[in-house]
């Protein structure tokens, strides 16, 4: 494996609410022990009511992002009907799935939690870096973070807690990851979906700058 691709080595968790769903990320991008970038956007909006966040390689994650809205974006021209949050995530399990088993210099590792609403209503997915996929009814966190990411999760999680309560809880969490996972830090970005679409309701960079 080339030691200088640049990874999102990172902390992504996705959270089931009773009025919604709840995405969040760190902005660190690591090339080994170097931090690559540190604005890195971890949670990308899909459509008007589905995203994903992303971990791996970035240049896998990046470019399987891009196949996936050109391809719903056809897919709903061709039907004349919005994709659901489901077909989403097959489709997107598929290029993970087909990425991961070509033959490469680089192996192309990528990681999605996927959140979404239709007409069924909220779905929350977990797409690992072999191609499966897996619904989740609770919660999910992906990435080098997602140890003590978990931690706050088995703790304080509750069924059926607002949004409003899935953001504070999922920013706990997030946090917990950057103060001990060295590829997790530099910021944080929440995104929630409800009935009112997908918006982005918190985003902080953090500065590791010490005045001397």
């Amino acid at each position: 494996m080339d030691d200088k691709q640049v990874n999102t080595g990172t902390t992504t968790v996705g959270l089931v609410c009773s009025d919604g769903l709840v995405l969040a990320a760190d902005k660190r991008a690591t090339s080994g022990y170097l931090i690559s970038y540190k604005k890195f956007e971890k949670v990308i909006r899909i459509t008007d009511n589905i995203v994903v966040t992303v971990a791996g390689t970035v240049s896998d994650v990046q470019l399987l992002v891009k196949y996936l809205k050109a391809e719903l974006k056809l897919k709903d021209i061709r039907t004349g009907k919005v994709s659901s949050v489901k077909e989403a995530a097959n489709l997107l399990s598929t290029f993970v799935y087909n990425n991961i088993r070509r033959m490469s210099m680089i192996v192309g590792v990528s990681h999605f939690i996927m959140g979404g609403r239709d007409n069924e209503g909220y779905h929350l997915y977990d797409l690992s870096p072999d191609g499966s996929i897996a619904l989740v009814d609770d919660y999910i966190s992906s990435g080098s973070g997602s140890v003590m990411a978990f931690g706050v999760l088995e703790t304080l999680y509750k069924p059926n807690m607002t949004v409003d309560e899935g953001v504070k809880l999922i920013a706990k969490a997030i946090n917990a990851a950057i103060q001990r996972d060295i590829a997790s830090g530099n910021g944080i970005d929440i995104v929630t979906i409800t009935k009112d679409g997908v918006k982005k309701v918190f985003s902080k960079e953090i500065s590791m700058k010490i005045e001397i």
